[in-house]
């Protein structure tokens, strides 16, 4: 049953409506050949998701102080890549979905070629956000958001994490192995929201392992909640497709530990990731709120 707190509900839905106003600010669609492109994009893009992504970039920010404007496009950055990898990962030659946030995959929905295109423009969309000065008036500071987000979406994130989930139906994976496909595929973009949060806040390295242990924490926890859906959620409530793993063969949190044991992995990491935040206040309850709400979703 999902339980989440009236303050986190309305941080949610209050983050969905200006993720969703930027969108459609950036994504009018021009009067030309490109149309059908950039319809695409807002098909995908504009009024689905919990925009769980650029709520962490907007909450870590606030505890440094950065204005909302500026967390906003960072936000929107993350959401571009995380909506560009959702296109293509449902499409026919990755994991091959029909449904994506309760409606057809943009692949079904338009076409596969299309989706290509849709997904490319979100990637590089995000990177124009980044080095444009109205995010932040010092390069520095822009190169840096640019070398985090570069790595957590490339082969040593998000790609590379891709890459072994798909050779993951031919070969054994372990814990280890599993664990480690999941820090790549999921956990590397939900890190870069913190790491972004602290490159925009100008915080010392010393000053960000709180926040790199919080989102190593509460992206496994993420995932392991999602096995949990795939494993006997509804697909009414997820919207999308569920059981494909089992159907795939392959091994996940929850084939390797069984469904309570991995419930229990996943509360203990919530826990954990609550504990890294003990060097900050109130300012932090946001933060927190997400982390629990990582195990208590129900899609």
């Amino acid at each position: 049953m999902e339980t989440q707190p009236a303050s986190l509900a309305a941080a949610l839905k209050e983050i969905g409506a200006e993720i969703d106003d930027a969108f459609d600010g950036l994504l009018s669609v021009p009067g030309d050949a490109r149309a059908r492109l950039y319809e695409a994009m807002r098909y995908s893009a504009i009024g689905g998701g919990k925009r769980m992504r650029p709520l962490l970039v907007v909450a870590g920010c606030d505890l440094f102080g950065v204005g909302r404007d500026r967390s906003i496009r960072v936000g929107l950055a993350v959401e571009c890549i995380h909506v560009y990898s959702l296109i293509h990962d449902d499409l026919p030659c990755m994991d091959d979905d029909d449904l994506r946030r309760g409606k057809p995959t943009l692949h079904r929905a338009f076409d596969e070629c299309t989706a290509i295109l849709a997904g490319d423009s979100l990637h590089a969309l995000a990177f124009e956000l980044l080095v444009d000065e109205a995010t932040h008036e010092d390069p520095f500071v822009r190169a840096e958001l640019v070398g985090a987000f570069a790595r957590a979406s490339g082969p040593a994130g998000m790609a590379g994490g891709q890459m072994i989930d798909l050779m993951a139906g031919e070969i054994a994976l372990d814990l280890a192995a599993v664990t480690r496909l999941q820090q790549l595929k999921t956990g590397a973009l939900i890190g870069c929201c913190l790491e972004a949060a602290a490159i925009m806040g100008r915080a010392p390295a010393e000053g960000r392992t709180g926040l790199r242990g919080y989102a190593r924490d509460i992206g496994l926890a993420f995932q392991i909640a999602d096995d949990l859906l795939d494993h006997e959620g509804c697909e009414k409530k997820a919207g999308k497709r569920v059981g494909k793993d089992r159907d795939a063969g392959k091994e996940t949190f929850v084939s390797l530990l069984g469904a309570e044991r991995a419930r229990q992995q996943a509360r203990a990491l919530v826990d954990q990731a609550i504990d890294q935040l003990r060097s900050f206040g109130d300012e932090a309850d946001l933060l927190r709120a997400v982390a629990r709400f990582a195990v208590e979703r129900d899609h």
